[in-house]
C-alpha cells in the first residue's frame, strides 16, 4: 500500500508540472523513436538481403574470374587470369560427380523502351536455359526460353516483375515486342517478383538466351561467370573440390599457385557483405542511442530541479515518518515513469515510422523486431533509472529540520 501511494504521489507531482514532463517525455520519445525505427529498418534489410540471396538456391556455387575484389590492385591482377567460357560445362559434368547442372551467364546493361515507356541501364542477363533450375526461379506467367532458342539465337525475352510493372502498366506482357537497345525482343515470359535489399533491383531484369546474347553484346573469349547446382547441400562442399580439380586441371595451373578463378557460394556473398557493412550498421545504430542518453540527462537535470523545489515538502514528508527509502523510490519512481511513458510511445512511433514512410521510400520490407524495441524500450527505462538515481538519492539525504527551514 505505501508503494501504490507513493506510485500516486509521483504522478500528481508529474502532472502539476505537466509542461515541463511533457518536454522531458518529448525528447525521449524522439531518441526511442529513432533507435527503434532505424534497428528495424536495418533488421528489415538484413532480412530482405537474406532473402534474396537464398532466391538463388542455397546448393548454387559460382565461378567466376575476377569475384570480390576488395581494392583496385587485386581487381588488376584478377583481370589478367584467363576468361571462363561455356565450353567448360561439359568438362564439369564429366568430372563433377556431385554437380547436378551446369550453367553459364554473361551480363551487360542496356535501355528499354516498350511504347512511351523506358526504363535506363538495365540489368540484361545471357543465360543457359538450365538456369531456371539451376537459380530456383518461378514462372509468373508464360515460360522460360528453350535450347532451341538457344541454338537459333532467338530474341525471346524472359523479363522481371519490376520490368513488367514499368513498361506493362495497364496491359499484358507476354507476346509483345519491346526494345532492348536497338533490338526487338518477343516477351515469352515473367518472374515472380522476390524484392531485394533496396526495393526492386533484384526485379529489375532481363534474361535473354546466352547465345543471343553473345552475339549482340560480343566480348573477346565470350567470358561468362559459371553457375553449379550441387546435387545437396551436404554434397556442396565435395562439388566445389571436384570443380576446383576440373578447372585447374583444363587451365594448368601448378599445384603450388592459388587458383587463378573464384569460387564462390550465396551465402558466402552475403558473409562478405555483412563484413563489409557492419562498422555502418553499429555507427547507424548506436547515433540514436546519444539522444537517449542527452534525454537521461535532461530527466537528471529535470529532478535535481524538482528536488529543489520541493525541499520543504521533503522535509514535511520525513518530520511526518517518511523513511529514506520512501523519498528514495518516490523520486526514482518519478524518473522511472517519465522514461516509460517516454520509452512506449517512442518504441509505437519507431515502429509506425518504419512501417509507412520508410517502406514506402526504401521499399523493403520493415517490421517490428525484438532487437529494436528492447534497444529502443529497454535503454529508454535503463536511462530513466540511471539518470534518476542521484537526484532521488540527494532528496533522501536531506536533513528534514533543515528543509523545513529552506527558503
Amino acid at each position: 500500500m505505501v508503494f501504490l501511494s507513493l506510485i500516486k504521489e509521483a504522478c500528481s507531482a508529474l502532472w502539476a508540472n505537466r509542461l515541463r514532463s511533457f518536454l522531458t517525455v518529448l525528447g525521449m520519445i524522439m531518441g526511442v523513436t529513432s533507435v527503434t525505427a532505424i534497428v528495424s529498418t536495418v533488421e528489415g534489410m538484413q532480412s530482405n538481403m537474406v532473402d534474396m540471396f537464398e532466391s538463388m538456391g542455397p546448393n548454387t556455387i559460382m565461378v567466376s574470374r575476377i569475384g570480390f575484389a576488395t581494392d583496385m590492385k587485386q581487381y588488376l591482377e584478377r583481370l589478367k587470369r584467363k576468361k571462363l567460357n561455356r565450353n567448360l560445362i561439359e568438362p564439369l559434368k564429366d568430372g563433377c560427380p556431385d554437380c547436378e547442372d551446369i550453367g553459364a551467364e554473361g551480363y551487360w546493361t542496356d535501355h528499354l523502351k516498350y511504347g512511351a515507356e523506358r526504363m535506363n541501364w538495365v540489368q540484361i542477363t545471357g543465360e543457359t536455359p538450365n538456369m531456371l533450375a539451376i537459380r530456383d526461379k518461378d514462372v509468373a506467367e508464360g515460360r522460360y526460353f528453350s535450347w532451341e532458342d538457344d541454338q537459333r539465337r532467338r530474341k525471346v525475352a524472359f523479363i522481371g516483375g519490376a520490368v513488367k510493372e514499368k513498361l506493362f502498366p495497364n496491359e499484358e506482357a507476354l507476346g509483345k515486342r519491346i526494345r532492348i537497345g536497338p533490338n526487338e525482343f518477343t516477351v515469352v515470359g515473367v518472374a515472380v517478383k522476390v524484392g531485394g535489399l533496396f526495393g526492386e533491383e533484384a526485379d529489375e531484369f532481363v534474361s535473354i538466351p546466352l547465345a543471343t546474347h553473345q552475339s549482340l553484346y560480343p566480348k573477346p573469349g565470350n567470358p561468362v561467370n559459371l553457375v553449379i547446382k550441387a546435387a545437396s547441400m551436404e554434397r556442396r562442399e565435395q562439388a566445389m573440390d571436384q570443380v576446383r580439380v576440373v578447372l585447374r586441371t583444363i587451365r594448368r595451373v601448378d599445384y603450388e599457385k592459388p587458383d587463378d578463378f573464384e569460387i564462390f557460394t550465396p551465402d558466402a556473398i552475403l558473409s562478405f557483405i555483412n563484413n563489409i557493412t557492419r562498422a555502418f550498421r553499429v555507427l547507424v545504430i548506436s547515433m540514436p542511442l546519444l539522444s537517449i542518453v542527452i534525454g537521461g540527462i535532461v530527466i537528471m537535470n529535470i529532478m535535481m530541479i524538482s528536488v529543489t523545489e520541493r525541499t520543504r515538502e521533503i522535509g514535511i514528508r520525513k518530520s511526518l515518518g517518511a523513511r529514506r527509502r520512501h523519498v528514495l523510490v518516490q523520486f526514482l519512481y518519478e524518473s522511472l515513469i517519465l522514461s516509460l511513458i517516454g520509452g512506449l510511445l517512442g518504441a509505437a512511433f519507431g515502429v509506425l515510422l518504419a512501417q509507412t514512410l520508410l517502406t514506402s521510400v526504401m521499399d523493403i520490407h520493415v517490421s517490428a523486431t525484438g532487437l529494436g524495441l528492447a534497444l529502443g524500450f529497454g535503454i529508454s527505462t535503463g536511462v530513466g533509472l540511471f539518470f534518476g538515481i542521484y537526484p532521488a538519492w540527494k532528496a533522501s539525504r536531506l536533513d528534514p529540520i533543515k528543509a523545513l527551514s529552506y527558503e
